[in-house]
């Protein structure tokens, strides 16, 4: 698989709790990739979590700090590298992203409710109706998840295993291996 990569990044895109970080920790070993998680290098950046960036400097700060994580990471390869759901938004970041195979984790509204039912970590998610901030945010951004290379539809029953095993299934669908 190396080899028909050539060592282009694999960035896994998607909405939050489609499974990118645990995903893209199975997949980078199996392709011999490092991997990273924007939204951690982030926090270690800006030395406080996404929801306190969110509540002391406001969405547009962090979506300015996502760019310029993706961009630094862009500079490398031979990574995997899940990113934050909103990274689609700014039309720059996809200067980026072009540089390698992207990758959108697709599940449906229902699976990420099961999912994030818990989590309080997601200040998107922190409204009376999360569900319906989730089909907002989904409808908003769906038509930009798919300019990705490669669609994996994820269901509940999926495992992170199998879900990393598609992938790497299916990037020779995508990517061509060039005769010697």
């Amino acid at each position: 698989m190396s080899e028909l990569l050539k060592g282009i990044n694999v960035f896994l895109i998607g909405m939050m709790g489609t499974g990118k970080t645990t995903v893209g920790q199975q997949l980078a070993p199996q392709l011999g990739y490092r991997f990273f998680d924007t939204d951690v290098l982030i926090e270690q950046i800006a030395g406080k979590t996404i929801n306190e960036i969110f509540t002391a400097d406001g969405e547009d700060s962090f979506r300015q700090l996502e760019a310029q994580v993706l961009s630094e990471l862009s500079a490398y390869n031979h990574l995997t590298i899940a990113t934050g759901g909103g990274i689609v938004l700014r039309r720059m970041n996809w200067s980026y992203l072009h540089h390698g195979l992207i990758v959108w984790l697709d599940a449906p509204v229902e699976v990420l409710i099961e999912r994030l039912k818990n989590d309080t970590t997601r200040p998107l998610l922190q409204t009376p109706n999360p569900a319906q901030a989730l089909q907002t945010l989904l409808d908003q951004r769906r038509n930009l998840y798919a300019e990705a290379d490669l669609r994996i539809p994820v269901n509940t029953s999926d495992t992170p295993e199998a879900i990393a095993s598609r992938i790497i299934a299916d990037i020779p669908t995508v990517i061509k291996s060039q005769p010697a």
